[in-house]
C-alpha cells in the first residue's frame, strides 16, 4: 500500500522547485533537468495542477509555470486529492455493496479514527514547509 502515488510525489517535488523560484517562470526543461522526470509525464502533471488552479501556465517563447497561489496555502493533502481522488483508508464493501454491519463494525470505527487523524496531519503540511 502506498500513501503517495508516483504522480503525487512528482507533483509535490515540482511544486517545491517552482515555489523556490517564486518570482520567475520555471520551464518544463528546467524541471525535467532538476527532477529527472520524463518530460511527457511531467507535462501531464503540470497541466493537471494548472487546471486545478495551483499553477499558472504561460505559453510560447519565454513561457513556463509559476505558482498561482502561495505555497503556504497548498497543503500536500490537496495535491493528493488531485492525483489520487478521494482519500479512503478502508472501504467497507462486501460483494460491491455496502456491508450491512458497517454501523456496528469496530474495525471500521478504529480505521475511521486513524483516517481522520491522518487527513488532519496531511492538511498541516504545506508546500512551503518542504522548501
Amino acid at each position: 500500500m502506498k500513501l503517495l502515488t508516483r504522480d503525487t510525489d512528482y507533483a509535490i517535488r515540482a511544486l517545491v522547485c517552482i515555489s523556490r523560484g517564486a518570482s520567475e517562470l520555471v520551464t518544463v526543461k528546467q524541471l525535467t533537468q532538476q527532477l529527472k522526470i520524463p518530460r511527457p509525464f511531467l507535462r501531464k502533471i503540470l497541466q493537471c495542477m494548472n487546471k486545478a488552479g495551483i499553477l499558472r501556465s504561460y505559453k510560447g517563447k519565454g513561457g513556463g509555470f509559476s505558482m498561482a497561489q502561495s505555497s503556504r496555502n497548498i497543503p500536500i493533502f490537496d495535491v493528493m486529492v488531485i492525483f489520487q481522488g478521494e482519500f479512503k483508508v478502508m472501504e467497507h464493501v462486501f460483494k460491491k455493496e455496502a456491508c450491512c454491519k458497517v454501523k456496528m463494525c469496530e474495525l471500521k470505527k478504529k480505521i475511521d479514527k486513524i483516517e481522520t487523524n491522518l487527513v488532519a496531519e496531511l492538511k498541516k503540511i504545506n508546500i512551503s514547509d518542504l522548501c
